[in-house]
């Protein structure tokens, strides 16, 4: 059986656990110290993904930046970028986005009553890969594992972080925690409601604390729940 890919949630929030604010300009919530950081991380794995909402919201590039970590994948016999991955259940996708047009190869997990949208919206932009009548996140990591994903790096948006905690799928987490508040009922956070593995008292275990300028990296194991 091939194995799934050591799963990576990466994210930054403010002290009260927000993505964003609701404003139409997108909130930074890291500082340029952090964001090379998570430039890093994007270099160090092989497949990045995010869902279908953040990428209309925020209608990312989702690159690796820096020349030199493009080259040392080159050398190291990866492609310069790694895979580029998004979910949708309701194929509402447009080939606009940056998303197609940056990096390297792109992949779309979908469900069957949306494949064939999505394949005609983006024709030869993306692979699209139907799971099912629903999206199984287990389906997704068989599929990415059989690609040869070792790490996959999730960058949101929070109903995707929360689904895949929810299902004990993730193997860790960065929190970039900004000295911000966002104070806004209707903005994203982070984590939803869910029935999170072990309830409430279950902690997890913290690899490490370190603090980034005015930001503070929180790494926790979700899995190694005392």
């Amino acid at each position: 059986m091939t194995a799934r890919p050591y799963v990576l949630l990466s994210a930054a929030m403010s002290v009260d656990g927000y993505l964003d604010d609701t404003s139409s300009e997108r909130l930074l919530l890291s500082n340029a110290e952090d964001f090379d950081r998570v430039d890093q991380v994007r270099a160090e794995s092989d497949a990045i993904l995010i869902g279908a909402n953040t990428m209309r919201r925020d209608n990312p590039r989702l690159l690796v930046n820096s020349d030199e970590r493009r080259a040392q994948r080159v050398a190291d016999g990866k492609p310069a970028y790694p895979l580029k991955v998004t979910v949708t259940r309701t194929g509402d996708l447009t080939a606009d986005l940056k998303f197609w047009h940056h990096g390297g190869d792109k992949l779309v997990f979908t469900v069957d009553s949306a494949v064939e949208k999505v394949r005609a919206t983006l024709g030869d932009l993306a692979d699209v890969v139907s799971v099912g009548p629903d999206l199984d996140w287990g389906l997704v990591l068989d599929e990415l594992g059989r690609r040869g994903v070792k790490q996959l790096m999730v960058e949101g948006g929070g109903t995707i972080h929360t689904q895949l905690m929810a299902q004990n799928l993730a193997d860790e987490v960065h929190l970039a925690v900004a000295p911000l508040l966002v104070g806004q009922a209707d903005a994203p956070k982070f984590l939803g409601a869910a029935d999170y593995p072990g309830g409430s008292t279950s902690r997890m275990r913290l690899l490490e604390a370190r603090a980034i300028g005015d930001v503070v990296l929180l790494r926790y194991a979700p899995m190694e729940r005392g």
